[in-house]
């Protein structure tokens, strides 16, 4: 296979933390609603608010500590509805 038709995708992990934030790792873009990329000044690590506490949206500034709990644990989402 020719080099130009090879696609690599980057390797990004997503956990959802105990009682706190989404933590993304690797190598990924976060953009806003208009599609403007966040300055994450060279960061492979981030964690995102989901509480809604945070001063620091859309990421996490520990504003969640004793005020959010959730104990993540996976589990299958159903099927995707057929159009």
């Amino acid at each position: 296979m020719p080099l130009k038709n090879l696609i690599i995708m980057a390797a990004v992990k997503i956990t959802v933390n105990n009682n706190g934030s989404i933590k993304v790792e690797g190598d990924f873009e976060i953009v806003d609603k208009d599609g403007k990329a966040y300055g994450l000044g060279g960061r492979e690590v981030v964690s995102i608010c989901r509480c809604g506490r945070s001063q620091n949206k859309p990421f996490c500034d520990g504003s969640h500590k004793g005020h959010f709990e959730h104990e993540a644990v996976a589990f299958d989402l159903p099927p995707k509805k057929q159009a």
